[in-house]
């Protein structure tokens, strides 16, 4: 598996495609910026869209009660614990996106 791109690469590769107009601190700030914005759009509408890449959607995942199971690999019978109610952000790349990968 290929290494994931790390921020300060990412910083510094957009620098470079813009080395004429921004600098490193720059572009720095604007994905600082965008990431702070992202936060306060999500918690406050539950969805927030990057144009061109993906749309982040909070979904509310409701509680879980205790249960018995059967262990699929022991096949010895198990309680599977409650979950309390929660909040967890999706990501769902947009068409183009989805595009350029194929």
């Amino acid at each position: 598996m290929t290494k994931v791109m790390s921020k300060s690469e990412l910083i510094q590769k957009i620098a470079a495609e813009h080395s004429k107009s921004m600098t490193r601190k720059d572009v720095k700030a604007v994905i600082e910026s965008l990431a702070a914005i992202g936060y306060k759009e999500l918690k406050k509408s539950g969805a927030f869209v990057v144009p061109g890449f993906a749309k982040f959607v909070v979904i509310k995942k409701p509680a879980t009660k205790e249960r018995s199971g059967i262990n699929p690999f022991t096949k010895e019978p198990t309680i599977f614990k409650a979950k309390p109610a929660r909040k967890i952000v999706k990501a769902r790349p947009v068409k183009a996106a989805k595009d350029a990968v194929l």
